[in-house]
């Protein structure tokens, strides 16, 4: 117990069990200490780790904690870009989430939606001529296509290629370290340069996106002192917005292995309401590993639960274990859909792409955009083609970020399903 009565983990450091038990390492702790907070010490630094609504709550009260100096630098350097608007506070963030949420008006999401069900369209001609497919790298390919349309760049087959291993690499490096984390890095430059030299055709004039999509609002936004945002910016919030609708196929890969896994949704699914197929997405969302926890820094001393908060402190509140929380979750390691119908998502209790308000606080802009393209995925999974499932190993492992299934989902003799 430290001097500020917070359950403290003994030892120097504890980066290492943090790779080893990845998602579960806060969880294993807080039922360890029976505490949802305790303090322990990751790569060097005094360390708060927080889990359960409360502590979401807190967590997301932007008087008590910034994210300025928060991420770790190899984050910084592979998934949010420097000053990205996931590192900002106050005015400075507020005024650029604005500029990301101005994108997703019910006309653009809608177009977006459109765009997703052309490709897969598209994606299932090619599939039926294949005699099988890897559902992982397809459906990455498939999302950078979706990105590129509806951000507003339309590219060549083999800059697509390109564009999607880049991008994959940047997230599939994060959590790394080695060779892969600095695969994430690199892939970042060239995404920065790529990116770049497309903001400078448009402030030329040469390249002329149409005014709706991400590339022309985001190369135009002006700053709170009315200047067009610096260039370096531009590019990295535009790969804040590519990056992520690719990130989207670990997801998708999850449906997949949820109605491999539960063969009885798929009859409920046929013949669903929207309500349900709704219930069904944030169930796979609750249950898989994708985010495993958000960092922050302390703003000034508080008192939480009785426990004193320092000014400074490093804090990591616990995505992962406060969406199996079960105090929040009846039976969390089911996989439960109807858990939804009487629960609802309330936004400190499910927080699989973060918690609180969209344009106020950190919740990720563009969960909506994940919500719509795994309900048209769903939708082809269920409905629209059928496969064969060789046997294969669909385990994941919880010490790796992301987390996909080993086979990233091999599909076998994929056929258009034929309606009458």
């Amino acid at each position: 117990m430290t001097n500020n009565g917070i359950p403290r983990e003994e030892g120097l450091d504890h980066t290492l069990p943090l790779l080893k038990e990845g998602y579960e390492f806060i969880m294993n702790r807080k039922r360890n200490f029976n505490s949802n907070i305790f303090e322990t010490r990751i790569m060097g630094k005094k360390s708060i780790c927080m889990s359960g609504r409360d502590a979401a709550q807190v967590f997301y009260d932007t008087d008590l904690f910034q994210r300025e100096g928060a991420a770790p630098n190899r984050l910084v350097q592979t998934l949010f870009g420097e000053n990205g608007v996931q590192t900002l506070d106050g005015e400075v963030h507020r005024h650029r989430k604005e500029m990301h949420m101005s994108i997703m008006s019910e006309d653009n999401l809608k177009k977006f939606t459109e765009i997703a069900v052309q490709y897969w369209e598209k994606a299932l001609d090619q599939w039926s001529k294949k005699y099988e497919i890897v559902l992982y790298d397809e459906v990455k390919e498939l999302l950078c296509k979706v990105a590129c349309t509806w951000a507003g760049v339309l590219v060549d087959e083999e800059e697509v290629k390109w564009l999607t291993k880049e991008l994959s690499e940047t997230f599939e490096g994060a959590g790394s370290v080695g060779p892969t984390h600095w695969k994430g890095r690199n892939a970042q430059n060239q995404l920065e340069k790529w990116m770049m030299e497309l903001v400078h055709k448009i402030r030329d004039g040469r390249l002329i996106p149409p005014e709706d999509t991400a590339l022309h609002k985001y190369t135009w936004h002006k700053d709170l002192n009315g200047n067009l945002l610096d260039k370096n910016i531009v590019v990295v919030e535009l790969l804040n917005v590519y990056r992520p609708i690719i990130a989207i196929s670990v997801y998708i890969n999850f449906i997949a292995l949820a109605l491999i896994e539960h063969p009885d949704e798929v009859e409920k699914l046929k013949n669903a309401d929207e309500k349900y197929t709704y219930m069904f997405i944030d169930e796979v969302r609750r249950f898989y590993p994708f985010f495993p926890f958000i960092a922050a820094k302390v703003k000034d001393d508080f008192t939480w639960r009785d426990y004193k908060v320092q000014k400074g402190s490093l804090a990591f509140l616990d995505i992962y274990g406060t969406n199996h929380d079960e105090n929040l979750w009846l039976y969390p390691e089911e996989f439960n859909p109807n858990r939804f119908a009487d629960q609802g998502n309330d936004r400190f209790s499910f927080i699989p792409q973060g918690g609180g308000e969209y344009l106020t606080g950190h919740r990720c802009a563009g969960e909506q955009l994940t919500i719509e393209m795994m309900k048209v995925s769903l939708d082809y999974l269920v409905n629209h083609m059928v496969y064969e499932v060789p046997e294969q190993d669909l385990t994941f492992e919880m010490n790796e970020f992301p987390s996909i299934p080993r086979s990233r989902i091999i599909l076998r003799n994929v056929e258009r399903k034929l309606t009458h």
